[in-house]
C-alpha cells in the first residue's frame, strides 16, 4: 500500500510481532514492506514480543533466546536499518509491564471476552478456559504502543479490534486522569492467504512460506497449493476467484493479474504453468532477502549489539513516559523530594 507522506514529524511508529518462530510472506505482506518504508518517514520502534510469546508457549520458554534472534534477524533481512528502526525485546522494557497493571484497572473482562481476534484464536487453539495472560493480550499491546506514544501501528487487519481497544484505553485513562497518552492509527496491510487457502498464512497453522525458505522449498510449496477445484483439465474453464495462487498474483505481480484472470478463466493458461509465475514473482521478493540474511548470519554478535543498544534506548522513552503517567496518577510519591 501507499503511505501518506502528509502525517507531522511528530508521528512516531510502533510495531512488531510475536517471538514464537520465524516469520513468513504472510508478515511480508501485512505489516513488513510497510516497516521498511515508514522507517524512512517516522521514529520507528520495532519490538520482539517476547513476553506476548508467553501467551501461548509459556510451557516452552526456553524457545524464546532462538526466536528472539530469528525474528531478528527476519527484521534485518527484509530491511529494517538499525540506523532509522530501534529494535528491542519487550521484557527488557518494565515499564511495559508496568502500563498493562495500570490499565487492566479499568478494562472490562467482558470487553476482552468479546475481543473478535481473541475469540477466534482461542477457538483455533481449542482454549476453553482462558489464561489471563492470553485474555489480556490487547492491554499488554496497548502497553506496547503507549510506553512510547506511538501514533502509527502498521499490522495485519486481524490486529483491528486490539488497536482500536488501545484507542478506548487511551482515551479512558486522559478522561480519568490527565491528557498524556495519544491515540494511534492502525495502518492496515494486505492480507495473504495460507498455502491452504482456509484461512491467513499462519505457521501455527502450516500453512506458510518462511522468509528463510529456499528456492526449492518455496517451488515445492507452491506446487503442492490446491487451485481451482473444478478445474480438471489444463483448458477447462477456471474461476479464479476461488483460487488461492491467483490471489498471490494479485499481491505480487498486480500488473499482470488481469491478463491472469482472462487467461485462467478462458482455459489458456494451466495451473501449473500459472504456478510457475507466481514461483518466479515469490523469488523476486525473497531473493535480496537471503542476501541480506547472509550478511548477517556472517556476523551473528551484531544482532545482540543491535537489540541491546535498541532496548536502551527505547528504555528510556518508556521511562519518560512512565514519570508522565504517574505525575497525572498522582502516584510519583516522592517525586518532589
Amino acid at each position: 500500500m501507499t503511505i501518506s507522506t502528509n502525517s507531522q514529524p511528530k508521528d512516531i511508529v510502533l510495531t512488531g510481532d510475536r517471538t514464537t518462530g520465524k516469520l513468513h510472506l504472510g508478515h511480508y505482506v501485512g505489516s513488513l514492506k510497510n516497516r521498511v518504508q515508514l522507517q524512512q518517514q517516522y521514529e520507528t520502534y520495532i519490538m520482539l514480543a517476547d513476553v506476548q510469546a508467553l501467551t501461548t508457549h509459556f510451557h516452552t520458554p526456553e524457545m524464546l533466546a532462538g526466536s528472539v534472534r530469528q525474528v531478528a534477524l527476519d527484521y534485518l533481512s527484509v530491511g529494517i536499518d538499525p540506523d532509522q528502526a530501534t529494535l528491542f525485546v519487550q521484557s527488557m522494557i518494565p515499564e511495559i509491564a508496568e502500563l498493562t497493571v495500570f490499565y487492566s484497572m479499568f478494562v472490562s473482562v467482558s470487553s476482552l471476552r468479546h475481543n473478535p481476534t481473541i475469540k477466534s484464536e482461542a477457538a483455533e487453539r481449542g482454549y476453553e478456559d482462558l489464561y489471563y495472560g492470553f485474555l489480556g493480550y490487547p492491554v499488554s499491546q496497548a502497553a506496547d504502543i503507549t510506553f512510547c506514544k506511538a501514533t502509527l501501528v502498521p499490522a495485519g487487519d486481524d490486529q483491528i479490534p486490539h488497536i482500536e481497544q488501545a484507542r478506548k484505553i487511551v482515551r479512558r485513562f486522559n478522561e480519568l486522569y490527565a491528557p498524556v497518552l495519544v491515540e494511534p492509527q492502525i495502518i492496515v496491510g494486505e492480507r495473504l492467504d495460507g498455502l491452504d487457502g482456509s484461512s491467513k498464512m499462519s505457521k501455527s497453522l502450516g500453512n506458510a512460506i518462511s522468509l528463510d525458505s529456499t528456492t526449492d522449498e518455496v517451488r515445492s510449496r507452491i506446487r503442492k497449493a490446491p487451485t481451482d477445484p473444478a478445474r480438471v483439465h489444463k483448458t477447462d474453464p477456471g474461476h479464479p476467484e476461488v483460487c488461492t495462487i491467483y490471489g498471490y498474483h494479485r499481491i505480487f505481480r498486480p500488473e499482470d493479474s488481469g491478463n491472469i484472470h482472462d487467461m485462467c478463466t478462458r482455459g489458456t493458461l494451466g495451473c501449473a504453468a500459472c504456478k510457475a509465475k507466481i514461483t518466479g514473482a515469490i523469488e523476486e521478493v525473497l531473493e535480496p532477502i537471503r542476501e541480506r540474511r547472509a550478511r548477517y548470519e556472517q556476523r551473528p554478535g551484531d544482532i545482540d549489539d543491535i537489540l541491546m543498544a535498541g532496548t536502551t534506548k527505547a528504555r528510556e522513552a518508556a521511562r519518560q513516559t512512565m514519570g508522565e503517567v504517574r505525575e497525572a496518577m498522582g502516584i510519583n510519591y516522592f517525586a518532589r523530594r
